[in-house]
């Protein structure tokens, strides 16, 4: 007889849980036969049930309180940076309260994805939601930048988001995107700024948003941060045993560990642990055979959740990194296997279908794909390389590794000196950057558009009226400037 099994999610909101909320998932999942499940690159949590199970499964999740959704994804999960707040930096003004109020104001699910995330940090991605709220230079102010749904158009809000606000105008744009009248074509974001805005009170425009150079932290194993400890664990297979996240709760509540956090790359993270109780932790890792020590070449790369087939390749593709020993340092990759992936990354690998001519079965190719100058907040993208197979990815991947740091040479402008690189050094001129309001590409007036014919130290205002983007192709004056920065040098 067919056994089914029904994919389970269960939104975690901003990637948090309480440590007893897990651990009556976790009792529910194990009686319900389940031995292992994952975390997802929406912070959220899935698990597979046998259809035999399923109904007690999930009469012991409604009695408890818990929203889940039975093989749908109707609404997904609200992500947060909360997870970084005091382990890979603090904001100025972003704190744990702060997030836990504007969560707190959700009374209902959203439909489309919110992102909810401090500007400071490069864990969790900027740009992967339909509605990306980023924090502003302003207290308690956000930056709104729209993705319309079904594409990568981006629409940067004219006025700065209050926090308390942050639902309501959620709300408020959903409801826009699903009714009839939604804009369509080139004007869709004017059009819904003025059918928006007008029902909240006028806020104050923040400074353009200077987003940080981009670089996964290492989110594994113990690390300090003040007087505790914070501990990070990933699994190769995104795979986490039933019995060690049993344990992981019964520490966290022995403890006074109140919540545990999820990450974008499908780690569990747990904050908090006081130097005594480190034994407890290593005696659980050591118990349940869980490794905390991978290098960082693996913890860069992105899958879609619940895929084999991507995981499968990402092994090929590290191990190959590794045997011959490439730096992939302030690179992101990420696997699509399936349309409507909804990741981001410097380098993406897609999956192709086709036919080849005089064979009935259906063989694997893939294209490469990389962002405008590698940056990982972009979501339009380049394509390098089509109908590849896997056999053939590695070197064009190290061709883009390459180029990718033969750029960050040329930016860093490092002069060459008898006998290596000299000694970084630092000037206290400045340079002027401006920003694509649509896709966020920036113009560095230092460098100058070689590719549109535009030398080295052209100042803006002299091209402005002539100029277009070189990736979506908006005007000279949809670009607005940005703080100026002082011109470093800095090693590599």
């Amino acid at each position: 007889m067919f056994r089914k099994n029904h994919l389970v999610k269960i939104n975690l909101p901003g990637g948090i849980i309480a440590a007893g909320d897990l651990y009556t998932i976790v009792e529910a999942a194990a009686r319900a036969r389940v031995s292992e499940c994952c975390f997802g690159a929406r912070q959220q949590l899935y698990c597979k049930v046998a259809d035999t199970y399923s109904e007690a499964f999930f009469g012991e999740l409604e009695q408890a309180g818990i929203f889940f959704e039975s093989d749908g994804d109707q609404h997904p999960n609200i992500i947060s940076s909360y997870v970084t707040e005091a382990v890979f930096g603090r904001s100025a003004w972003v704190s744990e309260g702060l997030y836990k109020d504007i969560l707190g104001g959700f009374d209902f699910r959203p439909r489309l994805k919110v992102n909810l995330v401090e500007s400071s940090q490069s864990l969790i991605p900027f740009f992967t939601g339909h509605l990306n709220f980023i924090s502003s230079a302003i207290n308690n102010h956000w930056h709104l930048f729209i993705r319309r749904p079904g594409t990568n158009d981006l629409y940067a809000w004219k006025a700065g988001i209050y926090s308390p606000d942050i639902p309501r105008i959620t709300k408020s744009i959903e409801e826009y995107f699903m009714g009839a009248a939604a804009a369509s074509g080139g004007a869709w974001g004017d059009q819904l700024y003025a059918a928006i805005q007008s029902l909240f009170p006028e806020e104050p425009v923040p400074p353009p948003l200077d987003l940080p150079p981009f670089t996964v932290p290492y989110y594994e194993g113990f690390n300090r941060y003040g007087n505790k400890s914070w501990l990070g664990i990933y699994r190769r297979e995104e795979l986490f045993p039933l019995d060690f996240l049993k344990a992981v709760c019964l520490i966290c509540l022995q403890t006074k560990i109140g919540q545990l956090y999820t990450t974008p790359w499908k780690s569990l993270l747990v904050k908090g642990i006081e130097d005594q109780d480190l034994p407890l932790w290593e005696f659980a890792l050591g118990r349940h055979r869980i490794n905390v020590r991978h290098a960082s070449g693996e913890l860069n790369w992105q899958m879609e959740d619940f895929c084999p087939e991507g995981l499968r390749l990402k092994r090929y593709l590290v191990r190959q990194f590794d045997q011959e020993d490439i730096r992939t340092e302030g690179l992101t990759f990420s696997i699509k296997t399936r349309r409507g992936s909804g990741l981001s990354g410097s380098i993406i690998i897609r999956k192709q279908e086709g036919f080849r001519p005089g064979q009935l079965k259906l063989l694997d190719r893939y294209e490469i794909q990389h962002t405008p100058g590698f940056d990982p907040h972009s979501k339009e993208y380049i394509v390098f390389r089509k109908d590849l197979e896997k056999e053939n990815l590695f070197p064009y991947l190290v061709s883009l590794c390459k180029e990718f740091y033969r750029l960050q040479n040329e930016k860093a402008a490092l002069p060459a000196a008898a006998g290596g690189l000299s000694a970084p050094v630092s000037t206290s001129s400045e340079r002027q950057l401006y920003r694509c309001r649509h896709c966020l590409t920036c113009y560095d007036e230092q460098y100058g558009d070689p590719d549109n014919g535009i030398a080295a130290g052209a100042s803006f205002a002299s091209i402005a009226s002539t100029y277009t983007c070189g990736v979506c192709g908006a005007a000279g004056t949809d670009y607005i400037p940005i703080e100026k920065s002082p011109a470093t040098v800095v090693p590599l």
